[in-house]
């Protein structure tokens, strides 16, 4: 059974929260204790159970009847394993779309009827778009305000059609939904004869997010296994996640940063030995040649080198109140790998509401732009939209430690 991870996005009070409980609701996904406390806390006269609050499990959201951070939830079907984000529809929020959108096979984009596409609508559209998803549901929530009418679900789709040439979704579906009703989301409304799809749950359960082409072999070294005992006296392992490709016994590969050649002579996943692993798999790779090699350096094929360079251009999405600082130097960590870096320049800034660039000479809190980094070493990467799992790193504020910014490599 694959998991399917997707983020929900929309204004505030589109309804999110409210579309994710009914999904878990319906579904069955609640368990029975989880119920009982949620039918205590509803306070709406009339409703059996408050459905946002499934989602919206923060103090501060709840008092003020909106989401805040970024909430994770799971649940499964017969068919499928699904892993929900639920972001933040307020716009100094953009990092923690930011932060859901990154790790998403799809997004589900709310549109309240009575209100049409907006500038928010757009910015997560857009955000989405620059985060590698290829895959969007446009619901169009509230559908019962405007009486089911099929005239408004029609303007909606033809309004964002007009906009999604600026977008490089793969494939957008269009469905008009109730998520305080719950029509046309586990089961089909006859509120919508006029309406020909599928439910938002049937299209989850069924839509093929494609696995990216990504064969060029990536790994990195977490850790480097010596054990020492009597048992393990001459045991070296290099453990970690593979990132994409596979390896299998046999291979030639080249460690980075020091080039030299080698074969890998054994593989173990789980504790137990094997002939190949995969991308998502945690392994320990056993090498021919006894070679200097520390954590964050790279296990890669020969035949399939990554950039190696200390000159990177990238995108940033900013995450810190102090805006970035061209001339200082901060700390990259790319996976396992950590480096100075010093901010070259701000080359330009999207203007996410407009599609568009302009000049800048600042990047603040939320601000997306492409930026020109010089790190202290040569570091080895694929570009974002080619390889995402080796193509981002963070920037970490060397004297705060905090984390500053989201990178993705051009």
């Amino acid at each position: 059974m694959n998991t399917l991870k997707f983020i929900t996005a929309g204004n505030v009070d589109d309804g999110k929260s409210t579309l994710i409980g009914r999904l878990l609701y319906d579904s069955g996904s609640i368990h029975t204790d989880q119920l009982g406390v949620l039918k205590q806390q509803t306070k709406q006269e009339g409703v059996e159970v408050d459905l946002s609050l499934i989602t919206d499990g923060l103090r501060a959201e709840r008092e003020q009847g909106i989401t805040i951070d970024v909430a994770y939830k799971y649940f499964s079907t017969h068919k499928r394993k699904f892993i929900i984000a639920d972001a933040p529809g307020h716009e100094q929020y953009t990092r923690n779309m930011v932060t859901g959108a990154s790790n998403s096979d799809l997004i589900i984009l709310l549109v309240d009827a009575r209100k049409g596409i907006t500038t928010q609508t757009k910015r997560h559209a857009s955000i989405g778009s620059l985060m590698g998803i290829k895959k969007a549901i446009v619901t169009v929530n509230k559908i019962d305000l405007e009486n089911y009418s099929e005239e408004v679900f029609n303007n909606i789709k033809n309004d964002f059609e007009t906009i999604k040439d600026h977008l490089d979704y793969d494939e957008i579906i269009y469905i008009p939904i109730s998520a305080l009703n719950g029509d046309n989301i586990v089961e089909k409304s006859k509120n919508t004869p006029w309406y020909a799809g599928e439910t938002l749950l049937n299209i989850l359960e069924s839509i093929e997010i494609p696995t990216q082409k990504l064969n060029d072999a990536r790994f990195q070294v977490q850790w480097v296994i010596r054990p020492k005992d009597d048992k393990y006296h001459d045991y070296r392992g290099y453990s970690g996640p593979v990132l994409s490709g596979n390896y299998k016994i046999g291979d030639r590969v080249k460690i980075l940063p020091s080039e030299i050649e080698t074969t890998i002579t054994r593989i173990e996943k789980l504790q137990e030995e094997v002939e190949q692993v995969w991308a998502g798999d945690s392994t320990v790779l056993h090498l021919s040649d006894n070679i200097d090699i520390s954590r964050g350096d790279s296990i890669v094929k020969v035949n399939k080198l990554p950039t190696a360079s200390n000159e990177l251009k990238s995108w940033i999405c900013w995450l810190d109140q102090n805006s970035l600082q061209t001339g200082k130097t901060y700390i990259l960590q790319h996976r396992f790998k950590s480096v100075r870096v010093k901010i070259q320049s701000i080359d330009r800034k999207w203007e996410v509401n407009d599609w568009k660039f302009s000049d800048a000479d600042e990047i603040k809190l939320n601000d997306i732009g492409q930026i020109s980094l010089r790190t202290n070493q040569p570091i080895f990467y694929d570009s974002f939209k080619e390889n995402p799992k080796s193509g981002n790193a963070i920037l970490i504020d060397e004297t705060t430690f905090n984390t500053v910014g989201a990178l993705m490599f051009l």
